[in-house]
Protein backbone atom coordinates (compact mmCIF):
# COMPACT_ATOMS: atom_id res chain seq x y z
CA UNK A 1 0.00 0.00 0.00
CA UNK A 2 1.30 3.52 -0.97
CA UNK A 3 1.91 6.34 1.67
CA UNK A 4 -0.98 8.52 2.93
CA UNK A 5 -1.87 11.43 1.14
CA UNK A 6 -0.05 14.80 2.19
CA UNK A 7 -1.57 18.27 1.86
CA UNK A 8 0.44 21.84 3.07
CA UNK A 9 0.14 20.79 6.68
CA UNK A 10 3.29 18.47 6.44
CA UNK A 11 5.66 21.40 5.00
CA UNK A 12 3.55 24.44 7.47
CA UNK A 13 4.83 21.82 10.51
CA UNK A 14 8.39 21.53 8.64
CA UNK A 15 8.91 25.24 8.24
CA UNK A 16 8.16 25.83 12.07
CA UNK A 17 10.99 22.85 12.44
CA UNK A 18 13.01 24.62 11.07
CA UNK A 19 12.89 27.69 12.23
CA UNK A 20 13.34 26.26 15.72
CA UNK A 21 15.97 24.13 14.54
CA UNK A 22 17.93 27.78 13.13
CA UNK A 23 16.77 29.71 16.34
CA UNK A 24 16.16 27.81 19.18
CA UNK A 25 13.36 29.46 19.25
CA UNK A 26 9.83 27.84 18.50
CA UNK A 27 7.20 29.70 16.44
CA UNK A 28 4.78 30.68 19.62
CA UNK A 29 7.89 32.91 20.59
CA UNK A 30 8.33 34.00 17.20
CA UNK A 31 4.63 34.98 16.55
CA UNK A 32 4.39 36.29 20.26
CA UNK A 33 7.63 39.04 19.52
CA UNK A 34 6.52 39.75 16.09
CA UNK A 35 3.26 40.98 17.00
CA UNK A 36 5.02 42.83 19.46
CA UNK A 37 6.73 44.74 17.06
CA UNK A 38 3.30 45.88 15.36
CA UNK A 39 3.99 45.17 11.66
CA UNK A 40 1.41 45.82 9.23
CA UNK A 41 2.73 43.93 6.54
CA UNK A 42 4.83 41.09 5.34
CA UNK A 43 7.69 43.03 3.94
CA UNK A 44 8.47 44.76 7.33
CA UNK A 45 7.93 41.71 9.33
CA UNK A 46 10.40 39.70 6.56
CA UNK A 47 13.10 42.64 6.93
CA UNK A 48 13.34 42.82 10.89
CA UNK A 49 13.55 38.62 11.06
CA UNK A 50 16.22 38.76 8.19
CA UNK A 51 17.96 41.74 9.57
CA UNK A 52 17.25 41.90 13.83
CA UNK A 53 17.33 37.89 13.70
CA UNK A 54 19.19 36.66 10.52
CA UNK A 55 15.67 34.36 10.14
CA UNK A 56 15.56 33.89 6.15
CA UNK A 57 13.48 31.89 4.09
CA UNK A 58 11.08 28.23 4.70
CA UNK A 59 11.73 29.85 8.51
CA UNK A 60 10.24 33.53 7.41
CA UNK A 61 7.07 32.09 6.31
CA UNK A 62 6.64 30.14 9.51
CA UNK A 63 6.76 33.49 11.40
CA UNK A 64 4.31 35.22 8.53
CA UNK A 65 1.92 32.89 8.41
CA UNK A 66 1.48 32.88 11.74
CA UNK A 67 1.15 36.81 11.88
CA UNK A 68 -0.88 37.02 9.19
CA UNK A 69 -2.85 34.49 8.69
CA UNK A 70 -2.71 31.39 6.20
CA UNK A 71 -3.93 31.16 3.03
CA UNK A 72 -7.18 28.84 2.71
CA UNK A 73 -5.57 25.99 0.67
CA UNK A 74 -3.46 25.76 2.96
CA UNK A 75 -5.46 24.66 6.22
CA UNK A 76 -7.50 22.77 3.48
CA UNK A 77 -7.61 18.65 4.04
CA UNK A 78 -6.41 16.45 0.72
CA UNK A 79 -10.42 15.79 0.14
CA UNK A 80 -10.97 19.40 -0.25
CA UNK A 81 -7.94 20.27 -2.46
CA UNK A 82 -8.63 17.46 -5.16
CA UNK A 83 -12.29 18.27 -5.15
CA UNK A 84 -11.51 21.93 -5.46
CA UNK A 85 -9.66 20.83 -8.19
CA UNK A 86 -12.67 19.46 -9.82
CA UNK A 87 -15.31 21.15 -9.00
CA UNK A 88 -15.75 22.40 -12.50
CA UNK A 89 -15.12 19.71 -14.53
CA UNK A 90 -16.48 16.39 -12.35
CA UNK A 91 -16.57 14.27 -15.18
CA UNK A 92 -12.80 14.10 -15.32
CA UNK A 93 -12.61 13.11 -11.22
CA UNK A 94 -12.88 9.55 -11.82
CA UNK A 95 -9.52 9.73 -14.23
CA UNK A 96 -7.92 11.60 -11.60
CA UNK A 97 -9.23 8.94 -9.28
CA UNK A 98 -7.98 5.83 -11.26
CA UNK A 99 -4.69 7.41 -11.10
CA UNK A 100 -4.57 8.19 -7.21
CA UNK A 101 -5.71 4.78 -6.70
CA UNK A 102 -2.79 3.17 -8.08
CA UNK A 103 -0.50 5.11 -6.14
CA UNK A 104 -2.15 4.42 -3.07
CA UNK A 105 -1.50 0.64 -4.15
CA UNK A 106 2.07 1.15 -5.31
CA UNK A 107 4.97 0.60 -3.12
CA UNK A 108 6.70 4.02 -2.83
CA UNK A 109 4.41 6.32 -3.58
CA UNK A 110 3.59 9.27 -1.62
CA UNK A 111 0.84 11.26 -2.75
CA UNK A 112 1.37 15.47 -2.33
CA UNK A 113 -1.71 17.11 -2.71
CA UNK A 114 -1.50 21.05 -3.98
CA UNK A 115 -4.06 23.31 -4.81
CA UNK A 116 -4.20 23.13 -8.51
CA UNK A 117 -2.15 19.47 -9.01
CA UNK A 118 -0.69 16.53 -7.71
CA UNK A 119 2.13 15.24 -7.18
CA UNK A 120 3.21 11.81 -7.27
CA UNK A 121 6.53 11.20 -5.74
CA UNK A 122 8.98 8.79 -5.46
CA UNK A 123 11.57 7.86 -2.27
CA UNK A 124 13.99 10.04 -4.20
CA UNK A 125 12.02 13.04 -5.87
CA UNK A 126 8.81 13.98 -8.14
CA UNK A 127 7.98 11.70 -10.88
CA UNK A 128 4.75 12.59 -12.43
CA UNK A 129 2.50 15.40 -11.90
CA UNK A 130 -1.61 15.43 -12.02
CA UNK A 131 -3.78 18.19 -13.18
CA UNK A 132 -7.19 18.74 -14.36
CA UNK A 133 -5.45 20.67 -17.59
CA UNK A 134 -8.53 21.26 -19.44
CA UNK A 135 -12.31 20.85 -19.00
CA UNK A 136 -11.87 17.84 -21.43
CA UNK A 137 -8.91 15.90 -20.02
CA UNK A 138 -6.20 15.27 -16.98
CA UNK A 139 -2.82 15.49 -18.02
CA UNK A 140 -0.71 13.37 -16.54
CA UNK A 141 3.02 14.82 -16.53
CA UNK A 142 6.15 12.53 -16.26
CA UNK A 143 10.18 12.91 -15.24
CA UNK A 144 10.98 10.85 -18.36
CA UNK A 145 14.72 9.33 -19.37
CA UNK A 146 15.83 6.95 -22.12
CA UNK A 147 13.57 6.42 -25.72
CA UNK A 148 10.52 8.26 -25.89
CA UNK A 149 7.06 5.38 -25.68
CA UNK A 150 4.31 6.77 -28.79
CA UNK A 151 2.29 7.03 -26.00
CA UNK A 152 3.79 10.29 -24.48
CA UNK A 153 3.90 13.64 -26.31
CA UNK A 154 6.14 16.06 -25.23
CA UNK A 155 4.69 19.56 -23.27
CA UNK A 156 5.75 22.46 -23.21
CA UNK A 157 7.89 23.59 -20.70
CA UNK A 158 9.81 26.09 -18.72
CA UNK A 159 13.84 25.85 -19.23
CA UNK A 160 15.26 23.11 -16.90
CA UNK A 161 11.60 21.70 -16.02
CA UNK A 162 12.37 17.85 -15.96
CA UNK A 163 8.58 17.58 -17.04
CA UNK A 164 8.72 17.53 -20.37
CA UNK A 165 6.16 14.55 -21.37
CA UNK A 166 2.92 13.99 -20.95
CA UNK A 167 -0.21 11.78 -21.60
CA UNK A 168 -3.35 13.33 -21.72
CA UNK A 169 -6.66 10.78 -20.24
CA UNK A 170 -10.19 11.86 -21.61
CA UNK A 171 -11.65 8.86 -20.20
CA UNK A 172 -11.59 6.59 -17.37
CA UNK A 173 -10.65 3.66 -19.98
CA UNK A 174 -7.23 6.20 -20.66
CA UNK A 175 -6.25 5.21 -17.63
CA UNK A 176 -5.35 1.18 -19.15
CA UNK A 177 -2.99 -0.79 -18.54
CA UNK A 178 -0.79 0.71 -20.76
CA UNK A 179 -0.75 3.85 -18.84
CA UNK A 180 -0.21 2.38 -15.33
CA UNK A 181 3.03 0.93 -16.89
CA UNK A 182 4.36 3.79 -18.20
CA UNK A 183 3.98 5.61 -14.54
CA UNK A 184 5.42 2.47 -12.95
CA UNK A 185 8.18 2.63 -15.71
CA UNK A 186 8.70 6.58 -14.61
CA UNK A 187 8.75 5.35 -11.00
CA UNK A 188 11.44 3.21 -11.23
CA UNK A 189 13.39 5.75 -13.10
CA UNK A 190 13.19 8.39 -10.61
CA UNK A 191 14.03 5.78 -7.36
Amino acid sequence: MGDERRTWKGMVEWNQSLLLRATGRDIQWWTEHAREQGFTDNQALNAWLRAEHGVTGYAQYAVSWEVFGYPDFMLSTADELLDGQYADRGHLRPVADAVLAWAGETHGVTVQLRKGYVSLLSPRRKFAQVSAATKTAVDVALRWDGPVPDRLEPTKVRSGDPFAWRIRLRSPEDADGGFFALLTSALRQNS
